[in-house]
């Protein structure tokens, strides 16, 4: 998840929040379910959700798996605790407010706020 978040980061999760596209969530991985993933939701799929690194190199995600079904999925990513506070997940006014034409301008300013567009 470099940039966002790199390991041994401390994490506050919500579980069983509700998911939305762009939401970065824990789960457990479909092959290994003992191990724990934290991945950003890109959209939600019939057999569940489409899961993608925000390290587009790395190809360990729903490229290699597939859709994660609901119950692996258990919740949203709020915060990063250390090594420095970081908010994960604005709620949806922040989101329009950060995504308008005036602010969007102001670049990575969204990406900071927690809030994640797919780059065109």
């Amino acid at each position: 998840m470099v940039p966002t978040l790199r390991e041994g980061d401390q994490l506050l999760v919500r579980y069983g929040a509700p998911i939305r596209a762009g939401a970065v969530v824990l789960f457990r991985h479909p092959f290994q379910q003992d191990l724990l993933v934290v991945k950003r939701a890109a959209e939600r799929r019939s057999k569940g959700w489409w899961l993608l690194s925000d390290n587009r190199p790395v190809d360990s995600d729903s490229r290699s798996y597939g859709p994660v079904p609901d119950d692996l999925v258990l919740g949203r990513v709020l915060l990063r605790l250390r090594p420095s506070p970081a908010w994960l997940a604005p709620g949806r006014g922040l989101e329009r407010l950060l995504l308008a034409p005036r602010l969007a301008r102001v670049p990575g300013l969204a990406r900071k706020l927690g809030v994640w567009a797919e780059e065109r």
